[in-house]
């Protein structure tokens, strides 16, 4: 009990959008909005919400961290994610009758969770090559 409340002081956000992410994903139903004439606009929400999510997981963990946990970041930042779209499309297919389960999704899901790793490389080695240049000057 005690790592959870530590996990979730140290990964407030990422916490708040998993949450968010569930219940979203369970809701019976969804507003109409002037964007759902837009093609594969569901395809992109499933884009943005898990790629928006590991983005924050990412920010927060290199908020924490200075160096990379190849091993904690591949199981958290990547794999969790997308077992857990899995497993939330294989739910919404077989225990509701409001939803559906759908391969596209948990492929958008997937390219989603990939494209913030990417980011989130990114900002590490930006982040790194920022400290080695301060180091460098202050010598």
């Amino acid at each position: 009990m005690q790592k959870l409340k530590q996990f979730i002081r140290k990964y407030p956000l990422s916490v708040i959008c998993i949450i968010l992410i569930w219940i979203l994903s369970f809701l019976p139903f969804f507003p109409e909005t002037p964007l759902d004439g837009i093609q594969f606009i569901d395809k992109w929400t499933h884009f943005i919400m898990y790629g928006g999510t590991c983005t924050v997981i990412w920010c927060e963990y290199l908020r924490k961290h200075t160096v990379l946990d190849k091993k904690k970041l591949f199981l958290f930042a990547w794999l969790a994610p997308i077992v857990m779209s899995g497993i939330i499309e294989i739910l919404q297919e077989n225990c509701t009758t409001t939803r559906s389960g759908e391969w596209l999704d948990f492929i958008s899901n997937s390219t989603g969770v990939t494209i913030a790793v990417v980011t989130g490389l990114l900002i590490y080695f930006i982040k790194s090559l920022n400290k080695n240049t301060r180091h460098d000057t202050l010598r």
